[in-house]
């Protein structure tokens, strides 16, 4: 692959190459930075386009979009409560605190930052470790893979701020709503109540926009005229200092790997290795006491993992044919439609086009800080409206958004609902982010989880005496548990 290096580079130097480099880079910002739209659905606008370019053009272009959009959610996440995507709400939970706090610069300062390193990281990963780590992956099986979920549950005690109880309970009502619709292994409907609608369950986006944007803005309708807070103060990016990194680059280097890592294990997902990094940030930071409050380091945390994931799930995709989550099986369509095979043969048989999606993507992540800084400040004065017509446009554009995901005028209805039940719920102090974690793992814990009950016929103990690395995981969720408790006792002996 290094002796075609030379000729990608001319690829990535022409004309085209730099249009689709930085068109494609500041598309994906800002469609990431849109309620609603999400990265499966702007890299799938942006495919027929792709038809009539070359080879290594329209993968780049995906790209870009695609690591665009991931970054791109940040920005609403922060600045106005409502992540643009999925993978992106682990982020509101520190992001939109900080900026109330008048430091929604330096909040998109870490966001970004943190999101290029991710970025960066992965690429070099891809670049360097893919077979390496297609082998690994292929390790991972059912009953790993729930295990590793299971792990993943564990964020629900560590995020459940104010009442444990309460973030289990919201935690509950989230894997129950992951269970509404067909049946992974059997196909039957289930609490759907004859209603059609909800034969495919409940639309995941629609849900996370209700429960934190909507209900957001029933919440500041409903307080009186002056408890009203003003809309958060924004001018532009502030990039924090290397003082500042001093003591958080631990948290920063381990969210990175969780989130290659998991981008490598195929159905898993960004929005699964944010909530992950974030509890396991929970879990080791020496500034944990600060999370949910508007800590640095729950914004780190979840913007590199959900950007590390990017490079990490064109591993088994470029390596094996398998795609990494939903995005990259757009992409694996896309290879397919260019008459490019992905699987082990992929670099042999295509040195300069694999040079170049290597080399291009990495040239997309250093993208991401200069025009990250420069689109952002389109939403300073956008922040400077009045705070009523403010959150009337948020309504709006989460509305037209939503809708144009599927298109399906029920899935107004579930963000109406999910946004007015959030209301209540954050009324009686129950915190979101559980609900939305058991909504984004609770179909993979449950498929995941049957598909190993039929492998070992019945015998749940199997999963960790005939598995080493379930066994492993499992140790660490229950490690991961005891920790909260050890130290709340220890707090009490100390008082």
């Amino acid at each position: 692959m290094l002796s075609a290096l030379p000729e990608a580079i001319g690829i990535l130097l022409s004309v085209e190459g730099i249009l689709v480099l930085v068109l494609g880079t500041v598309l994906g910002i800002i469609l990431g930075a849109m309620p609603g739209i999400g990265s499966t659905v702007a890299v799938a606008i942006v495919l027929p386009f792709t038809l009539t370019m070359g080879q290594a053009p329209a993968i780049l272009l995906l790209l870009a979009v695609y690591a665009g959009s991931v970054y791109g959610g940040s920005i609403s996440a922060i600045l106005i409560n409502t992540p643009g995507t999925p993978q992106s709400a682990a982020t509101c939970l520190d992001g939109y605190p900080m900026a109330q706090r008048g430091e929604a610069g330096i909040a998109l300062g870490w966001a970004t930052v943190a999101s290029v390193v991710g970025g960066l990281v992965s690429a070099i990963v891809l670049i360097f470790a893919a077979p390496q780590l297609a082998a690994f992956a292929l390790q991972f099986g059912p009953i790993e893979t729930f295990a590793l979920i299971l792990l993943g549950m564990t964020c629900i005690v560590s995020v459940s701020t104010g009442s444990v109880v309460k973030g289990l309970m919201a935690g509950m009502i989230g894997i129950f709503l992951s269970t509404v619709g067909g049946d992974p292994i059997l196909g039957e409907m289930r609490f759907t109540f004859g209603n059609w609608q909800l034969f495919a369950g409940f639309n995941l986006l629609a849900v996370v926009i209700g429960v934190f944007a909507l209900s957001e803005v029933f919440i500041r309708a409903s307080a009186p005229i002056s408890r009203v807070s003003d809309l958060v103060a924004f001018n532009g990016i502030v990039l924090p200092s290397w003082q500042m990194w001093k003591g958080r680059l631990r948290n920063l280097t381990k969210s990175v790997a969780i989130g290659n890592v998991i981008g490598v294990l195929p159905g898993t997902g960004a929005a699964t290795a944010a909530f992950i990094s974030y509890a396991e940030g929970r879990r080791s930071s020496p500034n944990r006491d600060g999370f949910g409050k508007g800590e640095p380091d729950g914004i780190v945390s979840s913007e590199a993992a959900n950007n590390a994931v990017t490079g990490g799930a064109l591993v088994p995709t470029m390596a094996l044919g398998i795609p990494g989550d939903a995005i990259t099986a757009v992409m694996l369509a896309t290879l397919t439609l260019h008459g490019i095979t992905p699987g082990p043969k992929l670099v042999e048989d295509n040195p300069t086009l694999i040079a170049s999606i290597f080399a291009g993507f990495f040239i997309i992540n250093l993208l991401l800080l200069p025009l990250g800084m420069m689109l952002s400040r389109v939403a300073a004065p956008i922040l400077r409206v009045r705070e009523a017509f403010m959150m009337t446009a948020i309504v709006i554009l989460c509305a037209v958004g939503i809708y144009f995901v599927r298109g399906n005028p029920f899935d107004l209805l579930i963000m109406g609902g999910a946004g007015f039940v959030g209301f209540l719920l954050r009324r009686q102090g129950v915190p979101m982010a559980p609900l939305v974690i058991g909504m984004v793992l609770g179909p993979t814990l449950e498929l995941t989880l049957r598909q190993g009950l039929i492998l070992t016929d019945g015998n749940f103990l199997a999963f960790f005496t005939d598995h080493p690395i379930a066994m492993v995981l499992a140790i660490a969720a229950l490690l991961a548990l005891s920790l909260p408790l050890w130290r709340g006792l220890l707090t009490r002996r100390a008082a």
